[in-house]
């Protein structure tokens, strides 16, 4: 099973990378945006629990990220490995995924952090 964790900012061009390595190596894309918005609009346990924190303009703890993200790892067990994009960002995340990943008999296969200049990332956006 293959892993790849994609870091970078916003407009760094992670989507465009992550489609490029999901149809490489076959990997099931798991954007942490998409699975807070699908939690959030079918008003799932997980999804309440975000609700409460981010509706008090707070950051979502590590454990209701972290569950969400398992949750959706568990949908694919048939997968080829996971293309993670958007987690880890923390430490404890990190920790998390790499507690995590042995227990499907897996770990991280690599890392690819996608930099660029703060001008193009605010032109890219705008």
């Amino acid at each position: 099973m293959i892993n790849i964790v994609l870091f970078g900012k916003p407009g760094a061009g992670k989507g465009t990378q992550a489609e490029f390595l999901k149809e490489k190596y076959k990997l099931t894309h798991l954007s942490t945006g998409d699975i807070f918005r699908f939690n959030l609009k079918n008003d799932t346990d997980l999804g309440k629990k975000a609700r409460v924190f981010m509706d008090n303009g707070e950051l979502v703890p590590c454990e209701v990220t972290t569950a969400m993200l398992i949750d959706e790892v568990n949908k694919h067990p048939d997968t080829d490995g996971f293309l993670f994009d958007g987690y880890p960002r923390t430490l404890d995340q990190a920790e998390a995924l790499d507690k995590f990943l042995p227990t499907i008999g897996s770990s991280v296969t690599a890392t690819i952090a996608l930099e660029a200049d703060d001008e193009i990332l605010v032109a890219r956006l705008l």
